[in-house]
């Protein structure tokens, strides 16, 4: 028996290896793709949200890394229009942090490093004259301009998904023990969830692994010129503690920035922290610290104060940031590198150092732009212009309504949850049904039978947290009684590997 040897086998299911993985199997390319745990497990489903230039990056200089993300939240927005939408931003000017001056110049910058943006421009705003500001009344001033929000592990999924519709091989629940070199192709051995030992053979191996990037760059005793630095991120979500849809960023006195975001239409997501963080990656949690520290940033700004007994969730992750010379983590570069090492010319291995969710479809360009050399008969760069599973919806208020129309039966709020996540695709998960009993059992948070088996069967969801947390933020809404429901159900399914 012939063996198949893919031209690419990439390790990480994240963004980056995700957004790789659908580039190069578009570009026909073969791919496996690997991870240990389920997709956007780790730290792509734990960033703040947003699709975004990265403001607080001109301070540092990163005009190239700022002009890049705001080239690709304008396309995100073309290609994901059910995961990534716009989103204003107001900014309380603090007096004694940044003079009006410096955040003039640097939104003057924002709104022209990208001469294409199609988002509205920034401008100042007098507070005194909202008469449904939130803030503190000493605060006068303030900034507004615009970025994007994201449902950033539905955006891995949705990678996946493009990936695989171009005949990629997508392996969740696989973690990869060993890689070594034969006479004209890597040898990779990987363990599935029930220890049974799998070879896949590859022309090219990519190292997306995120937070791991170094460890398998030691076991595969690589030398290389570049590491990462991890970096703790912790967020809180609390009841919205405004009304409106605008978003906002503070300027705490350590000079970082805070978010506070409008989330799930009932609560408010804040964050981040920025933390030097040395263990397991994969077992994180928000610190009573942090939550205090997030706590006092709001509270400095905000007429209604929050305390950490109102905290419904939290979430931290680590963002595996290229090791640079600073100090202090905020300074630290959200850029990425790359290296590629190869034997002769051949087998080559390329690590992502680095990296962020906006700018995961550019990384992924650039990745196979280093492999053109090996791969000389690769495709032209495509994902620019092509939707995403889902994306293809158009305008997308305009598609909600055409929805609601669709299926008058379906609760209004089901109709905008669903079109949210699924785009398009709505229809596909529908399918047959007339009425909200044709979607079987209900779980509560208007979470039906019919779509936790749309999950499973098309998107890898094999879990309680992969259905109520990364394929969706049901978790925020079940009580603990549905959610034993929802996952005893779950344990008495057959589910096909």
């Amino acid at each position: 028996m012939t063996k198949q040897v893919y031209d690419l086998f990439i390790i990480g299911g994240g963004v980056n290896g995700c957004g790789i993985a659908a580039d190069a199997a578009g570009r026909k390319l073969s791919v496996a793709l690997c991870e240990q745990d389920d997709l956007a497990s780790h730290t792509s489903s734990s960033s703040s949200k947003l699709i975004h230039g990265g403001l607080r990056y001109l301070e540092y200089y990163e005009f190239r890394l700022v002009r890049e993300a705001l080239i690709e939240r304008d396309v995100l927005l073309k290609v994901a229009p059910q995961l990534v939408h716009p989103l204003r931003f107001i900014m309380p000017h603090n007096e004694f942090l940044r003079p009006a001056w410096m955040i003039r110049l640097g939104l003057f910058l924002y709104d022209h490093l990208n001469i294409k943006q199609s988002l509205p421009k920034s401008k100042a705003l007098r507070l005194s004259d909202h008469p449904n500001n939130p803030l503190k009344p000493k605060y006068k001033k303030a900034f507004e301009y615009s970025d994007a929000r994201v449902d950033d592990a539905r955006l891995v999924v949705a990678n996946a998904l493009q990936a695989k519709a171009n005949g990629a091989a997508i392996l969740t629940r696989h973690k990869v023990i060993s890689a070594s070199q034969e006479q004209d192709c890597w040898l990779i051995k990987v363990m599935d969830q029930h220890n049974q030992e799998k070879s896949f053979y590859a022309k090219a191996l990519i190292n997306a692994s995120g937070p791991w990037v170094d460890k398998i760059i030691q076991d595969f005793s690589l030398e290389t010129r570049h590491h990462v630095r991890l970096v703790k991120g912790s967020h809180i979500v609390a009841p919205k503690i405004y009304e409106g849809d605008q978003a906002y960023i503070l300027q705490n006195s350590d000079n970082r920035v805070i978010f506070v975001i409008p989330y799930q239409n009932q609560f408010s997501l804040i964050g981040t922290t920025d933390i030097d963080y040395q263990g397991d990656p994969s077992q994180l949690s928000c610190s009573p610290e942090e939550q205090d520290y997030l706590c006092n940033a709001v509270n400095a700004y905000f007429q209604y104060s929050i305390s950490p007994k109102q905290i419904i969730w939290s979430y931290a992750g680590v963002r595996p940031l290229q090791s640079d010379m600073h100090g202090d983590p905020k300074k630290v570069t959200r850029d990425y590198s790359l290296e590629v090492h190869d034997k002769e010319g051949k087998l080559p291995v390329l690590s992502i150092f680095g990296g962020k969710v906006t700018t995961y479809r550019k990384l992924a360009e650039h990745a196979l732009e280093q492999l053109q050399l090996y791969f000389p008969k690769m495709g032209k760069a495509w994902t620019a212009y092509s939707p995403l599973p889902g994306g293809d919806c158009g305008n997308f208020n305009a598609f909600c309504s055409q929805l609601e129309k669709a299926y008058p039966w379906l609760p209004k709020d089901l109709v905008n949850r669903l079109a949210n996540a699924y785009g398009s695709r709505c229809h596909e998960l529908l399918k047959h049904a007339q009425s909200l009993q044709d979607l079987g059992l209900h779980f509560g948070a208007g979470l039906y039978e019919k779509e936790v088996r749309f999950m499973i069967e098309t998107e890898w969801a094999r879990t309680l947290d992969d259905i109520i947390w990364r394929r969706s933020k049901l978790g925020l809404f079940l009580s603990p009684q549905e959610k034993d429901k929802l996952n005893n159900w779950l344990n008495q399914q057959p589910i096909k590997e």
